[in-house]
């Protein structure tokens, strides 16, 4: 099969395209022939030499796929040669051919093509266990979602729109802000030339919201926390600004505040397969009936996949960027 491999840490031209024989699934595991593969910010962090696949896994790039399933290992039920499925990996998405745990992989939900489906997995799954899960969103909540644009931050507006919370986003530009408001969000706070702090004061009448979803990290962190209403939760997920800083323990203590994170990576096969669960449950019936959409901004061929880091690094992109194998 071709396949996408780190030659060394670095840069997008450490990105090179490889023969390699085809993985076999394992009990439990499917092999998909893989149509299209979503290109995220681990993938570069990994390419950089500071995400490392965990034990086991394929040291190949890519986080999510989607395809058709080409053979079953034992115990693979109930999925059959010739299903067209999405699925989380921990790694090896760059490829034709991925094998992937069988209660990870979701059925590609009706009316959504694969190179779609291949948007899905990643960053679904992220925002659904910390903003549902972790961070116990509902509807009447108000939310504020950092990096609006973003995969995360696309899936995360209309999800929590969807389901009746209250939205507030931040991004880079005007265009991305309006785009932001046509997905959902009541505003969208462009970063750049704006204070959200004061801007979500504003708008909620000085209570704050009821949750932050948070990839900068380290220089949010004091914002964030003074953005937060009382029993407000800070769930971060990603690391962009740096990892330490100072907190004033007053301001949690005084309004019973939450601070939290995870990353998905490394969670066991059981742990991704109960968020699959709940996605097939509670979001499958949303991209069914089009009420959310993974956003796709741009695919390119495999063979591509150190223009499409690029185009990720540059941060232009509103939604994923989706790299295609067939």
């Amino acid at each position: 099969m071709r396949a996408i491999e780190i030659a060394a840490p670095g840069g997008p031209e450490m990105l090179r395209l490889v023969e390699r024989p085809a993985p076999q699934p394992g009990p439990g595991e499917v092999l998909i022939r893989v149509a299209a593969a979503g290109v995220n910010r681990p993938d570069v962090m990994q390419r950089k030499g500071s995400y490392p696949p965990p034990p086991g896994a394929s040291d190949l790039p890519g986080l999510e796929v989607a395809g058709v399933i080409e053979r079953l290992g034992e115990g693979a039920a109930p999925w059959r040669v010739g299903d067209a499925v999405c699925a989380l990996v921990a790694g090896g998405g760059y490829a034709e051919y991925c094998v992937a745990p069988s209660p990870q992989c979701l059925p590609v939900p009706r009316g959504l093509d694969l190179v779609a489906a291949a948007g899905i997995p990643e960053t679904f799954f992220t925002v659904w266990t910390n903003v549902f899960e972790r961070g116990r969103l509902t509807a009447g909540e108000t939310a504020l979602f950092h990096g609006g644009s973003s995969g995360i931050g696309t899936t995360a507006i209309q999800l929590a729109a969807a389901r009746g919370a209250r939205v507030f986003a931040t991004a880079g530009s005007d265009e991305k802000c309006r785009a932001c408001e046509a997905l959902g969000a009541e505003r969208c706070i462009n970063y750049r030339s704006s204070d959200f702090v004061e801007a979500v004061r504003l708008a909620t009448s000085g209570r704050g919201v009821d949750l932050i979803l948070d990839m900068v990290g380290a220089p949010y962190l004091d914002r964030n926390l003074r953005t937060l209403a009382v029993d407000g939760r800070l769930v971060v997920i990603g690391l962009m600004g740096g990892a330490e800083a100072s907190i004033d323990l007053r301001r949690v203590l005084a309004r019973r505040l939450t601070v939290t994170g995870s990353t998905l990576r490394p969670r066991t096969v059981e742990e991704k397969g109960a968020i699959a669960a709940a996605l097939r449950r509670e979001v499958w019936p949303l991209l069914e009936s089009g009420r959310v959409r993974p956003v796709i901004y741009r695919t390119l061929p495999l063979a591509d996949a150190a223009e499409a880091h690029r185009l990720l690094e540059s941060g232009v992109h509103i939604g994923k960027i989706v790299l295609t194998a067939a």
